[in-house]
């Protein structure tokens, strides 16, 4: 099973750097500050997102700059000024947590020991899958431009697929993810990430795609992603060459329309089915292994496979 972090962290950063940008401006600020550890790639984000959209803007970081190094000092900082920390769990640290629509994320405490199994009372939007229900769940997502715009025939905004997609597939213990990651600082780190309605809309987007997409625009956009995801990994959302490839891939979807099914069982996301009435290029009487009565001369693919096959056969003869 190939294992992909779905960028929750990532995605959730530029918008804030926007906002901290326009809370700065509205109130006649000259810096904006972060929260963000000196190791992490957050303060990244945080600070090339202002930058750009703000570039004389000044930037505070305590945890770089003052005596808050560490999670215990801040800890200690809270109580001693009577500030709440959510999940405290006594005297002892918090996981440190990162929540939004797309994903919540896990770090430190036993789980800075790669080795060490995350507990289960860490996870908090999903039930493991043993616990997950014995019959499987399915769902028909309906697709506009690339975009779900209503599940099961109910329109939804994209905030409430969200939801509901966090919801249903986090009762089928869908989503959960345990990774040692490549920071854009340098170090690796371990992180644990609870992603539920992105691990639905992924196989089920490239389902929608398959039968929608020119086969070479397709592989086009495969090999674009990585970069896109990069870039948005490392903090570049503000980037013009972020902006450029957007373009790209929004041209792309153009023509992305039509119905996925599929069905969540104790962890696992199974597409069971695809059809678009408008964009499908999807041609059963050419695909068919049956009588295809003309639509496709198989005669055809001789010529082909040779004209192919030239530079092998010249080289095998020099052999």
């Amino acid at each position: 099973m190939k294992v992909m972090y779905l960028l929750g962290t990532s995605i959730a950063r530029p918008l804030i750097a926007k906002r901290l940008v326009e809370i700065a401006r509205e109130t006649g600020a000259e810096a904006i500050s972060h929260g963000a550890t000196g190791k992490g790639n957050d303060q990244v984000r945080f600070e090339l997102g202002a930058y750009a959209l703000s570039p004389d803007i000044k930037v505070i970081a305590p945890w770089r700059e003052w005596d808050l190094n560490s999670r215990q000092k801040l800890l200690d900082y809270a109580e001693k000024n009577n500030i709440p920390v959510e999940m405290k769990r006594g005297k002892k640290s918090p996981y440190s947590m990162d929540a939004n629509l797309l994903h919540i994320s896990y770090e430190g405490d036993i789980l800075e020991d790669p080795w060490q199994e995350p507990e289960a009372s860490m996870w908090r939007w999903s039930v493991s899958p043993e616990d997950a229900p014995d019959s499987p769940t399915y769902l028909e997502l309906s697709y506009q431009k690339g975009d779900i715009v209503a599940i099961d025939g109910k329109e939804m905004s994209p905030a409430t697929v969200m939801e509901y997609l966090n919801k249903v597939g986090g009762e089928n213990g869908v989503g959960r993810l345990d990774i040692v990651e490549n920071r854009y600082v340098g170090m690796k780190a371990r992180g644990c990430y609870e992603t539920p309605a992105g691990t639905i809309m992924l196989p089920s987007h490239r389902a929608i795609e398959s039968i929608t997409l020119d086969r070479e625009v397709a592989h086009l956009k495969d090999e674009l992603m990585p970069k896109y995801a990069s870039l948005v990994y490392n903090g570049y959302w503000w980037s013009p060459e972020r902006e450029m490839l957007q373009k790209m891939i929004d041209g792309s979807q153009k023509a992305v329309n039509g119905l996925v099914r599929i069905k969540l069982y104790k962890g696992n996301v199974t597409v069971v089915g695809r059809v678009s009435e408008e964009n499908s290029l999807f041609d059963e009487s050419i695909a068919t292994f049956e009588d295809d009565e003309g639509a496709y001369n198989q005669k055809d693919a001789e010529g082909f496979i040779k004209l192919n096959a030239l530079r092998l056969r010249i080289a095998a003869r020099n052999k």
